[in-house]
């Protein structure tokens, strides 16, 4: 395995070409990995990442492992939209129990939906972006509440933008209510069902749905911080179809659901991510809770992935056996780190297939 963890520096640089060269010599040789190199550098050299972690871990055998600046793999960042797999995944652990459906409507479960059209989206289209909900609050409205109820309340003025099912429009509000409805269906509060569920049966000792202050909840899609380490851990478990070392956190059907399209026909406006930055022409783009980056010819998953906006780039490559995770937060704004990272995927793919 290639691994190093690195602070920074020209003269560091100078150890980094020898300890490759070792790593290379004791079993990585098969991987050129010095385009993968340039490119994380690159990225620090000019100011876009304080620090980063990277992992990649191919047939349940690490092939690269990489520390930059002040990071290490136990290093927390806010991870962003990388979060929405994390939450879709512990409301998937109801689904296998049998206390939620994917098809239940929202007014099944939150009473003041009844009659309303926004009770009519099912918990599918409320985790793959197809409920017709407003992507987020108006300006002045931020999404910022002490419990995931009031998010409900605080949406019950807010019209459909479209008929659930008929339109995809990615945003963060449906997870919001797809949450409270699994705080509903389980009797307990979403950080506890987290951890019950996912955490600590993981072992996630890193990773915290945190507060943006100590009165209010994070938004499930994108308010949680987690580590390398952590959310390696998830993708080894989803890797290997919902078994983590012996344990079962997910049934092999409830993973294959996540990784599923999930559209159902829904209109997807043109040049979306999956498009635009990761080649992808189909239009099943969306699972629950994750992209669809590509597919094989008989519509399979074949790269799944949650980035988020600020560096962290989580993926699955099923055609080739491995996953990867990058765990980062951006220092320049104007950069959109999620489509920055897009490269990653493509990049490590080619490396491994080029090592064949």
């Amino acid at each position: 395995m290639y691994s190093l963890t690195e602070p920074g520096g020209t003269m560091k640089r100078i150890l980094i070409s020898v300890l490759a060269a070792a790593a290379f010599a004791l079993g990585a040789a098969d991987y050129d990995f010095t385009e993968l190199d340039r490119l994380l550098e690159g990225w620090m050299d000019a100011g876009v990442y304080p620090g980063l972690s990277f992992l990649v871990v191919k047939d349940g055998k690490p092939i690269y492992e990489r520390s930059l600046g002040e990071h290490t793999p136990a290093t927390t960042e806010f991870i962003a939209s990388a979060g929405k797999w994390y939450a879709a995944a512990c409301i998937m652990t109801l689904v296998d129990e049998g206390k939620l459906s994917l098809d239940d409507p929202a007014e099944k479960w939150i009473p003041e939906f009844k009659g309303d059209p926004k009770g009519k989206a099912t918990l599918r289209q409320l985790l793959s972006h197809t409920s017709g909900y407003i992507s987020y609050q108006p300006v002045g409205h931020d999404d910022n509440y002490a419990t995931l109820q009031e998010s409900v309340v605080a949406l019950l003025p807010r019209k459909l933008v479209a008929r659930p099912g008929a339109r995809w429009n990615y945003g963060g509000i449906a997870m919001q209510i797809a949450g409270r409805m699994a705080e509903r269906a389980s009797g307990l509060v979403w950080e506890q069902l987290w951890e019950q569920k996912i955490g600590k049966p993981l072992g996630l000792t890193d990773t915290a749905w945190v507060p943006v202050d100590p009165r209010h909840i994070p938004k499930l899609s994108g308010g949680a911080r987690s580590s390398l380490r952590d959310y390696a851990k998830f993708l080894e478990m989803l890797s290997n179809n919902g078994t983590y070392r012996g344990k079962r956190i997910l049934s092999p059907e409830a993973v294959k659901e996540m990784g599923r399209d999930q559209l159902n026909g829904a209109a997807v406006p043109k040049d979306v991510f999956v498009e635009a930055y990761c080649g992808g022409k189909h239009p099943g783009i969306y699972g629950l809770g994750h992209w669809r980056e590509s597919e094989d010819a008989r519509g399979n998953v074949l790269i799944e992935s949650s980035p988020g906006w600020a560096g962290t780039y989580p993926w699955i490559d099923r055609g080739r056996g491995l996953y990867a995770v990058l765990v980062a937060h951006k220092n320049q704004i104007r950069l959109n780190a999620m489509y920055a990272g897009s490269a990653l995927p493509r990049l490590v793919g080619k490396i491994v297939d080029s090592a064949r």
